[in-house]
């Protein structure tokens, strides 16, 4: 296991932009997998975006493809999500998580799983 932490999280106007970061405290998610996922009100987990431990495969959702992209910033040890063009829709509570192997897909592939951190969107 490992100690993941999501912030970045808050309040935007459709169309607005959002990036959330996972780190480790004291540490650094270097060679880690590393996927978000979503649940918002009433709703089950949602598979985000995710990426290999060597960042350079990515995967998306298709509900988000094309609007967010998740990357790896070096000077901060952390893995972002970026949001662009968010939609009312976006609003949930997201997750980060470590991916122990097999699909990027399956929420079963993940461990670790952050406190979440709330992002909110209105029209």
């Amino acid at each position: 296991q490992v100690h993941l932490v999501e912030s970045g999280g808050g309040s935007v106007q459709a169309g607005g932009s959002l990036r959330l970061s996972c780190t480790v405290p004291g540490g650094t998610t270097e060679n880690l997998s590393i996927g978000w996922w979503r649940r918002g009100l009433g709703s089950g987990r949602e598979f985000v975006a995710s990426m290999s431990w060597s960042g350079r495969m990515t995967f998306y959702g298709d509900s988000v493809k094309d609007r967010f992209t998740i990357g790896r910033d070096n000077t901060t040890n952390a893995v972002y999500l970026q949001m662009d063009n968010l939609k009312p829709e976006d609003t949930a509570v997201y997750y980060c998580a470590r991916r122990t192997g097999g699909s990027y897909y399956f929420e079963y592939e993940y461990d670790s799983w952050g406190q979440g951190t709330q992002v909110t969107v209105s029209s």
